[in-house]
């Protein structure tokens, strides 16, 4: 294997990884923003403010429904599967120690010729 993790052969499905991470990390995020909402409903004392809330809280339940649809349907996240997720969860742990134990900042960066194109000139 090459160990030139700044060569972009090495970059090979990359962009599906990166892909689920912010997907898992936006479904969390609406999942967080939810919470957020109700406990500010539950904590509001006007009537408009409590109606504004209530939107708000209605739109982001849709938005963590249209983001878990979206993960389901991509096969990134199995609700109803345990084996699965599971077995997505331990790919995601060993991925993240393989990285982890990469050397991603060699001491030599030149990578002069590994691209179809010489740099622009500025």
């Amino acid at each position: 294997m090459n160990h030139d993790y700044l060569d972009p052969i090495n970059s090979l499905h990359v962009p599906e990884l990166a892909d689920t991470t912010f997907a898992m990390d936006f479904l969390l995020r609406a999942k967080e923003g939810v919470r957020n909402i109700a406990v500010a409903l539950t904590e509001s004392a006007s009537p408009d403010v409590r109606t504004l809330l209530r939107e708000q809280l209605m739109q982001g339940i849709a938005m963590h429904q249209e983001i878990t649809e979206l993960m389901i349907s991509k096969k990134w996240f199995h609700p109803y599967e345990l084996s699965e997720q599971y077995q997505l969860d331990q790919l995601s742990a060993n991925n993240t120690l393989m990285i982890g134990k990469m050397n991603l900042f060699p001491v030599e960066t030149n990578r002069k010729g590994l691209f179809d194109r010489t740099p622009d000139e500025h």
